[in-house]
């Protein structure tokens, strides 16, 4: 589908999804993220729904100015995946072995590694930057360098909520590695940081939410942000290459005989800033839950823990600010989906999946989420169907 134009105060909200399947909250969301007078667009992708601070699925473009509370708590989440020389046929038919495997070798939930994992002991890890990026630690916000331990600790380590480590098979057969983290708490505490201190600037006082506190250009508190944004960003990037580097050495030890190849590694944030340029002007494109998919970039759009995933090529559509959905999207919160089903109902919906079928992660049922194979259509106009995955281990924090 193309987009339906809604219309806003300032711009007009493009709209990847039907504006009538959207809940009224989300739609509100975006009303007033139209007002905010240094936006120069808005684009909604088709997994739109209700987000803290602003709507999951927004791609906002701002000049001259960034939302903090717009871009979230876990700057730079994303995805990365690999495609490997397996086959589903020299996957074992008991995969509970692997999955323990995965869930030994990389820390989840709150959890952090014992030691600093040294990225030079991993087999293809690009270390370039690594270096710069941990000697830029002492130009972060005083706020939070106190958690440096925990943040190196925590580097290399997949979290909670939706975050996951998956093996995956393609429709041809083929294997691959995919995993979902961000910034971990150092992110968190950063974002904290500073949408505090946006929510208490004079210019903000009038907005209509005060989670649409902005920072302006040319002023030390954006210059701060933008500093502290970057790095963690970095860093959601450098803990992706580590987890992928981890994984991959756990598939090379499982499966010595086969002497596993790995292509080259796809990785996109779906939840960051980036200084992009449109119709002249230097803007700064916020994506809350949205990829970039300028042409020929390839993104991953994951399902839920009991669907599947696609890898595609993005189309460089100007019209969303060269951006596409992030996933499936949820249909329901949380706690709707922990009142409404059981573990039962996890342990129907994730049939033929390795992986957790606990309380504990029912508000991750498959049934929480909107269908993927919808979400994709809605935006054939923004990226190709390169490969269509399907997990058959989901390790969940």
């Amino acid at each position: 589908m193309s987009y339906v134009e809604v219309p806003g105060q300032q711009v007009p909200i493009r709209m990847w999804a039907d504006p009538a399947s959207v809940e009224d909250g989300a739609m509100q969301q975006l009303r007033n993220v139209a007002t905010l007078p240094w936006i120069k667009g808005l684009a909604v992708m088709p997994d739109v729904h209700y987000g803290k601070g602003a709507t999951v699925g927004s791609v906002i473009a701002m000049h001259g100015a960034v939302c903090p509370a717009a871009v979230g708590v876990d700057i730079g989440c994303g995805m990365s995946a690999v495609k490997t020389s397996l086959t589903a046929n020299d996957l074992p038919g008991d995969l509970s072995r692997l999955r323990s495997k995965i869930e030994q070798a990389i820390p989840v939930g709150r959890g952090m590694h014992d030691e600093i994992v040294e990225p030079g002991k991993l087999h293809g890890f690009p270390t370039a930057g690594w270096d710069d990026f941990w000697g830029r630690f002492d130009g972060i916000a005083d706020a939070v360098k106190f958690r440096q331990e925990r943040a190196t600790k925590q580097m290399g380590t997949l979290g909670s909520g939706n975050h996951f480590c998956e093996i995956c098979i393609d429709t041809d057969g083929s294997v691959w590695l995919m995993l979902h983290s961000g910034s971990r708490n150092i992110g968190k505490e950063l974002a904290d940081h500073h949408i505090g201190i946006a929510q208490s600037l004079p210019h903000n006082q009038g907005l209509i939410d005060r989670d649409l506190a902005v920072f302006i250009s040319e002023t030390p508190q954006m210059a701060a942000y933008r500093n502290d944004l970057f790095w963690a960003q970095e860093y959601a990037k450098f803990n992706r290459a580590i987890m992928m580097g981890l994984l991959k050495d756990v598939v090379r030890k499982e499966f010595k005989k086969a002497k596993v190849a790995f292509e080259q590694e796809i990785s996109c944030h779906h939840n960051y800033v980036a200084e992009e340029r449109y119709e002249g002007l230097d803007l700064l494109v916020t994506r809350k839950g949205a990829i970039r998919a300028g042409s020929g970039e390839y993104g991953i759009i994951p399902g839920s823990m009991g669907t599947g995933s696609y890898i595609v090529k993005g189309l460089g559509s100007e019209k969303s600010f060269n951006s596409a959905s992030h996933g499936a999207g949820r249909r329901m919160s949380r706690n709707a989906a922990k009142k409404r089903f059981t573990t039962q109902d996890l342990e129907q919906q994730t049939r033929g999946v390795e992986c957790r079928k606990d309380s504990g992660v029912v508000d991750e049922i498959p049934a929480a989420y909107k269908p993927i194979e919808q979400v994709i259509e809605q935006q054939t106009d923004l990226v190709a169907v390169v490969a269509k995955l399907k997990q058959v281990i989901c390790v969940k924090g």
